[in-house]
């Protein structure tokens, strides 16, 4: 069920108007928005379609059923797959149904990711730790803590640890791939 009030509360709060300035603006009572605002009254068509214009927005909008999209991810939201020699973070959850998926990598020492094959799209990897190797195609990348490597995923690729220390890779795939 939409709680009409709720939602028009959301937007008065987000464009920083205070009850009686959307109500001057819209030649409305600040007892009338406060009463729309929990819900106990409802407005005409005519009145709403004031209301959204006024806070930015429409009714095609304001009644589009799509949930506030997340912005901040938190730890809890991270996803872990752990194989014998990496871990992957996925720190966007469901982010295969975006148009980039970022994770995160921690590559044991000696050891190396699974191959990918020749897909769509690009790959960015930022070195967060350690020093990892990019094999592409028939080349290899030294790529150090604080460089990065990008590419069009038209070979064969995959990570390499050759270092002692466990290596940390933001990996970001465009469209998602991982």
């Amino acid at each position: 069920m939409m709680h009409i009030g709720e939602k028009i509360k959301k937007l008065r709060v987000r464009r920083g108007l205070t009850q009686e300035e959307l109500a001057d603006r819209c030649e409305l009572t600040k007892g009338y928005i406060s009463q729309l605002e929990r819900d106990l009254t409802s407005p005409s068509i005519a009145t709403l379609i004031d209301l959204l214009e006024t806070l930015g927005t429409s009714l095609n909008n304001f009644f589009s059923e799509t949930e506030d999209e997340k912005i901040v991810f938190r730890n809890d939201d991270v996803f872990v797959k752990e194989d014998e020699n990496y871990t992957i973070n996925w720190i966007i959850p469901n982010a295969q149904k975006n148009m980039m998926e970022p994770i995160l990598v921690e590559l044991e020492s000696y050891c190396e990711t699974k191959p990918d094959h020749p897909h769509e799209g690009e790959e960015f990897g930022y070195v967060l730790s350690g020093n990892i190797y990019l094999h592409y195609g028939e080349e290899k990348y030294k790529v150090k803590k604080g460089e990065s490597f990008y590419y069009k995923a038209r070979n064969n690729h995959y990570l390499s640890n050759a270092g002692k220390n466990t290596a940390c890779v933001l990996w970001v795939s465009t469209p998602p791939n991982f």
